[in-house]
């Protein structure tokens, strides 16, 4: 009886903990990899280095996309480390 009541204090601190911080986090992250994975040529996209471009080459099964940061000058930056998408563009018309 007495080992069960020393339990419940860590099991409920346990459960706290994960509705208000692992829960939230993992959803945050889902998200995140969504909106990865919904990228397409034409958003325009904030890297985790704070550069504001236009995504202009999206491969499937890649890691990395092409971002245009300037007139002419494109990168290639991890999918991973886009931060926003600023502006969506409509799916192409079948």
């Amino acid at each position: 009886m007495q080992g069960i009541q020393s339990v419940i204090p860590l099991i409920l601190v346990f459960g706290i903990m994960y509705f208000l911080l692992i829960r939230p986090q993992q959803k945050k992250l889902k998200e995140h990899q969504q909106m990865i994975d919904a990228l397409r040529r034409g958003d325009q996209v904030v890297t985790g280095g704070g550069f504001v471009g236009k995504v202009t080459k999206v491969k499937d099964g890649e890691n990395e996309i092409e971002v245009e940061i300037a007139t002419g000058v494109n990168v290639r930056v991890i999918r991973s480390t886009i931060t926003t998408v600023l502006n969506k563009t409509e799916p192409a018309k079948a």
